[in-house]
């Protein structure tokens, strides 16, 4: 039987509501879990209110890790993989999401609509040569049919696509909304992300969203956590103390200034990913380390001052005006080591974990993405060009009912 259409369309239903309830859902390059956060949304643009609800991460057995991990190299698995990772991470999501619900007490049907990154699995940025053509594009999977079925709302996914398309690196993505949310008229502000891979977004004072700065930096946690995986069973370095214990090796460190020195040379704006520090890479490291006869702790050290550096010098060479605060957030908030050289390369700017904005360190990139589909859906731009390279402004997501 087929039913009449609704008089009413449900995004007509859903612009008109004053304060809108959201789901933010994002799987990052540390294949550590699904992150989802709970917002209550209210305005756009500019008159943007956001109350963060609740938050939670569900981890990654160490199964789907292990695919997921052989699946991001770029050269492994195949299409029948990228297939049944696409479902079962848009299952995870919309578990996630549904735990999420529960544990706010708030009925899953409250939701009005849900932004979803989902996984990459390949991002390439810059063009390299398929079947007689140069051709740019990316990838995160994560199905937002799935999640809308399941949820019974609105999803937005899959916004890397469209800043790609207009000319852009597809990345970073959350500089806008950190625009929106944290900007701020007599301080110059920059926030750094450090997930599996690094990301920071200078927001001068005063200033309007045509002058955000923002790139990745290079590596996060996924060199430390890689090490610290292979050489002590460990998934991450807790709170930093396997890097304490050990000194970092300044050959070491020359050694891997000489590979990435290419991209960290180069100006923004610029992105990168897995299809950079892959497992080839980190073996490479390994290799390395070891045939120097460094200590697991000297080793964990050495990685963990590697992206301290190359943070602090992204910022110093590219960020202008010099940040008065920096913010942190992402995982790397919690490795004391490693906040605590960020603190010594980045002085006068003072380096606060970004609770101190209000919004939990773990949750603002899940935040920013139901920020981002609360845009999409009233038809806004929620691109930075000035960030990701685009020609112009966009209308970044694909909206599944």
């Amino acid at each position: 039987m087929i039913h009449p259409p609704e008089k009413t369309n449900p995004l007509e239903k859903l612009i008109a509501k004053p304060k809108r309830i959201a789901l933010g859902l994002m799987s990052g390059t540390s294949l550590d879990g699904m992150d989802a956060a709970l917002l209550e949304i209210e305005g756009t643009g500019l008159a943007l209110k956001v109350n963060l609800l609740d938050f939670l991460t569900v981890p990654y057995d160490e199964a789907l890790r292990r695919v997921l991990t052989d699946a991001v190299q770029g050269e492994r698995g195949g299409s029948r993989l990228i297939c049944g990772l696409n479902a079962l991470l848009g299952d995870i999501a919309a578990e996630a999401a549904a735990a999420l619900c529960q544990k706010a007490g708030l009925p899953p049907e409250s939701v009005d609509f849900a932004g979803s990154h989902g996984q990459t699995v390949y991002h390439q940025s810059e063009a390299d040569p398929l079947a007689g053509r140069m051709v740019r594009g990316t990838l995160q999977i994560g199905e937002a049919a799935v999640i809308a079925e399941k949820l019974g709302c609105i999803v937005v996914s899959d916004f890397r696509v469209r800043d790609i398309a207009a000319g852009g690196q597809g990345a970073p993505l959350v500089p806008y909304t950190e625009y929106l949310l944290y900007r701020h008229p007599d301080r110059t502000r920059a926030l750094q992300n450090i997930g599996g891979i690094g990301n920071v977004t200078l927001l001068p004072a005063g200033s309007g969203p045509e002058a955000i700065l923002a790139f990745d930096t290079g590596p996060g946690n996924m060199i430390i956590d890689a090490a610290a995986q292979t050489l002590l069973g460990e998934r991450f370095d807790p709170a930093g103390r396997f890097a304490a214990r050990g000194r970092p090796d300044p050959g070491l460190l020359a050694s891997m200034f000489a590979q990435d020195q290419a991209y960290l040379d180069q100006a923004p704006p610029k992105s990168t990913g897995r299809e950079r520090y892959n497992q080839d890479y980190i073996a490479r490291f390994l290799r390395q380390a070891q045939g120097k006869n460094l200590s697991p702790w000297d080793i964990l050290a050495t990685a963990t001052r590697y992206t301290a550096e190359t943070i602090a010098q992204g910022i110093r060479r590219f960020c202008t005006p010099f940040p008065q605060e920096l913010y942190i957030s992402g995982g790397g908030v919690h490795n004391n080591t490693l906040m605590s050289a960020l603190q010594t390369l980045l002085l006068p700017c003072a380096v606060h974990p970004g609770d101190a904005l209000g919004v939990p360190p773990d949750a603002k990139e899940a935040a920013a993405f139901a920020v981002l589909a609360n845009e999409t859906l009233h038809g806004l731009c929620n691109n930075a060009p000035s960030a990701t390279g685009a020609a112009h402004a966009v209308v970044m997501g694909k909206i599944s009912f």
